[in-house]
């Protein structure tokens, strides 16, 4: 009997597992917020990719964040920034609606991505619970190269940090 139940408990175990031991995907497919067309990973080869996994809500730090972003993406022009976020339809539009047109949101539907990368959750927002704010950096094969996870909605991995680690790995 024992036997049986701790054969349960491993199998309840590993299908709970599963995804995380797939790590993430190959290829994936985001819809756009503002605008634009929507973002495909294999599209985006040859370039690196900084997949922005931001909160779910109006966060004042993911605007100042994503706004400080779109203003110096020029001073990185073979990196590819991608802000996404799990909100509604309806309330991305409201959070970017200041935003400038064909901005890189995208919409990641239950965090579903955010999920398939691995990044926590358990986070406390605004009444709900959420993934951490983080930062993935895919290089131009797409595979992962350098991750940031805050420990709270105030923490960031800075443009300037971005610049560095990009240089860095350039070398």
């Amino acid at each position: 009997m024992k036997s049986t139940r701790l054969s349960s408990i491993l199998v309840t175990l590993l299908l709970a597992a599963s995804p995380l031991l797939a790590g993430p995907p190959k290829d994936f497919t985001l819809p756009a917020v503002k605008g634009g067309s929507e973002f495909k990973l294999s599209a985006a080869k040859g370039s690196y990719v900084a997949l922005h996994f931001l909160l779910k809500t109006e966060c004042p730090f993911c605007l100042r964040h994503t706004h400080t972003y779109l203003t110096r993406m020029g001073e990185l022009p073979n990196v590819k920034q991608v802000f996404i976020k799990p909100d509604s339809v309806e309330d991305l539009q409201k959070w970017a609606k200041d935003m400038p047109d064909n901005s890189p949101i995208y919409r990641d539907a239950d965090a579903t991505l955010a999920k398939a990368y691995g990044i926590p959750d358990g986070y406390k927002f605004h009444g709900e619970t959420v993934h951490f704010p983080a930062l993935v950096l895919l290089d131009p094969s797409g595979k992962e190269v350098f991750r940031y996870v805050g420990e709270s909605n105030r923490e960031r991995y800075s443009f300037d940090d971005l610049k560095k680690k990009i240089a860095e790995l350039k070398k």
